[in-house]
């Protein structure tokens, strides 16, 4: 035999008395259990976000007081003047502007040349099979831990051997060192986008072969544009490392109208005695304002790529 239950019957006293149908509100917890739960949180947060932005802060304030010391900048914001930027361009041996334009230049075209040598090794890797794949794929990455600091004795002696031959790839040479760089792009780069190009799925690339294109043909049209947020996020890192790489840099280039920003900038505070923290933080505010450009623009790209990236390898 079915039993039937009223509803209404079943329902709480305070529902049916009210008729509202609404469940009674939970009773208030107190400031310790929230502070218990969640309000540490929030305090670990708010310390955390002043740690990382005093320093940024404390710069921008040193930048904008031209009395020339870190330690009489003490006081944030205590003077506001534009003295340290005007020192920073005014002077001829220390040719800022040149300084920024050259840094633009190596990271844009170290930047795409590493990320179109990356998608092809990448690619090659994701869509082919060939002996030692695995490997080579393997060898990049163990590669990749060791940086090209210790290669820098390396570096000098070969770029100086090619100056003798072919000067313009030599030492002193923008061109030298965007070689050098590019030699060590490859590595976490190729791996990330490997794991990238391996979420896209393989049917696309037999359509189009049915269909008679090539592998050119379906790395170029079919694969780049689904894989434009890896290609963004390793764009992005890369200009990141290249703009505040200071090692090789300082070791390549021996002309000062050829050095980059980070180079450059180190010259004010590289004597003990001489030492203008000011013109130099003027200088530290400028350089970051091209990369935090190009973080916010790539931004809507960066969780996509680097998740897709580490999901399927």
């Amino acid at each position: 035999m079915t039993t039937f239950t009223d509803p209404q019957a079943a329902a709480p006293a305070e529902t049916r008395a009210g008729g509202s149908g609404r469940v009674p509100e939970q009773r208030r917890r107190t400031f310790g259990q929230w502070f218990r739960h969640k309000g540490w949180r929030h305090v670990v947060g708010v310390v955390t976000t002043l740690f990382a932005v005093f320093p940024l802060l404390y710069v921008l304030s040193a930048a904008l007081n031209s009395n020339g010391t870190m330690a009489g900048s003490n006081v944030l914001f205590s003077r506001f003047d534009t003295g340290n930027f005007e020192a920073l361009f005014s002077n001829p041996s220390r040719p800022f502007g040149r300084w920024f334009m050259n840094t633009m230049i190596i990271g844009v075209v170290t930047s795409a040349a590493t990320v179109f040598l990356g998608a092809l090794a990448a690619y090659a890797f994701s869509r082919m099979r060939f002996k030692g794949r695995r490997v080579s794929l393997l060898s990049l990455l163990i590669l990749q831990m060791f940086p090209q600091l210790l290669a820098v004795v390396a570096i000098f002696l070969l770029l100086n051997a090619i100056t003798d031959v072919v000067p313009w790839l030599g030492l002193g040479s923008q061109l030298g060192l965007i070689m050098v760089y590019l030699g060590g792009a490859l590595g976490v780069n190729t791996y990330l986008m490997y794991g990238f190009f391996n979420t896209v799925p393989k049917s696309l690339d037999e359509a189009a072969r049915i269909d008679g294109a090539s592998h050119v043909q379906v790395f170029f049209t079919i694969i780049l544009p689904l894989v434009t947020p890896i290609l963004a996020v390793v764009g992005l890192l890369a200009f990141i490392g290249l703009s505040s790489e200071f090692v090789i840099a300082s070791v390549v280039l021996t002309d000062p109208d050829s050095q980059t920003l980070a180079v450059g900038l180190y010259s004010y505070v590289a004597q003990q005695r001489s030492e203008n923290w000011g013109v130099f933080a003027a200088g530290a505010v400028l350089a970051a304002v091209p990369v935090m450009a190009l973080f916010l623009f790539l931004q809507k790209y960066i969780t996509t790529g680097l998740v897709s990236g580490s999901v399927k390898g």
